[in-house]
């Protein structure tokens, strides 16, 4: 396992388990797999709903709780809150979290913001972060916080490498995750593409173990989600190869110059309003 530094010295694992659209019983299975078969990175959010499920997953799982990289997100209906991080905690079934990340940049997000600074103050958050944001949000965040985010979770992928939004993070030191690392769930584009294929048949690896292994050379941290055991080995199974110059060429040859994901105003005012049922979760 290869590992990113933070702007605040806390250290984060290049490759976890995602959980979005994991019911909470294949949440539970597949954290709990992950973990006893390499992983330390596990992801969730109050949005995905089985915050409770991964909690249960790690305590299943042979590692012990500071072996564990714990992240997840904060949904904006609660920044407000002075009590949300406290019942997350609960949820999770931990005393502390190692990333708690603003899930979108909607409603009161330098509220939001302040309510993780606050958090990692008092010792409950080792790292706090962003997700979503574009640059002018994360200009504007940084013109009001006092502690920097240490990490932002985006789409990205070879069709869309963030590269503008990186000459950003860089100036910063703010370290990039990436949600649809492969291009997007049910979306098989870029797993599809020959110069992937290719490099696939070079180097003895799956299409999406090419693109994660680019990920890495890339300095991304990446979180594909799964519920098959054998998906989820293939996942991190990418530690073992290196892509030369010229692969990597390639791959650079595929941006597209555009998300695959279209943010909205409507979007952004629904995410605003939108209360996950966090309280009935299994």
């Amino acid at each position: 396992m290869q590992y990113i530094t933070f702007n605040n010295g806390v250290k984060i694992p290049q490759a976890g388990l995602g959980t979005y659209l994991l019911a909470p019983d294949d949440a539970q299975a597949s954290v709990s797999f992950a973990l006893d078969n390499g992983y330390k990175l596990v992801d969730t959010a109050n949005a995905y709903v089985n915050e409770r499920a991964v909690g249960r997953g790690m305590r299943d799982s042979s590692r012990a709780r500071e072996e564990i990289f714990l992240e997840t997100k904060l949904w904006p209906c609660f920044y407000e809150s002075d009590t949300a991080v406290d019942e997350t905690l609960e949820r999770l079934g931990t005393d502390y979290i190692d990333l708690m990340i603003l899930h979108q940049p909607a409603g009161d997000y330098l509220a939001g913001y302040a309510k993780l600074e606050a958090a990692y103050k008092a010792g409950k958050l080792r790292s706090i972060g962003i997700s979503n944001f574009n640059e002018a949000e994360i200009e504007n965040l940084l013109a009001h916080c006092e502690v920097a985010p240490a990490l932002i979770q985006v789409e990205c992928h070879p069709y869309f490498p963030q590269t503008q939004l990186k000459a950003l993070l860089a100036k910063h030191d703010i370290a990039l995750q990436a949600w649809y690392p492969l291009g997007g769930r049910d979306n098989k584009s870029i797993l599809e593409e020959p110069a992937i294929l290719e490099l696939a048949a070079k180097h003895g690896k799956t299409a999406a173990q090419i693109i994660m292994r680019w990920h890495v050379q890339q300095d991304n941290i990446v979180i594909p989600g799964s519920k098959t055991p054998a998906h989820i080995l293939d996942n991190i199974d990418i530690f073992d190869f290196e892509l030369d110059e010229q692969d990597m060429h390639a791959i650079a040859g595929l941006e597209q110059g555009k998300p695959l994901y279209e943010r909205t105003p409507d979007k952004i005012a629904f995410y605003a309003t939108w209360h996950p049922d966090v309280e009935n979760q299994k």
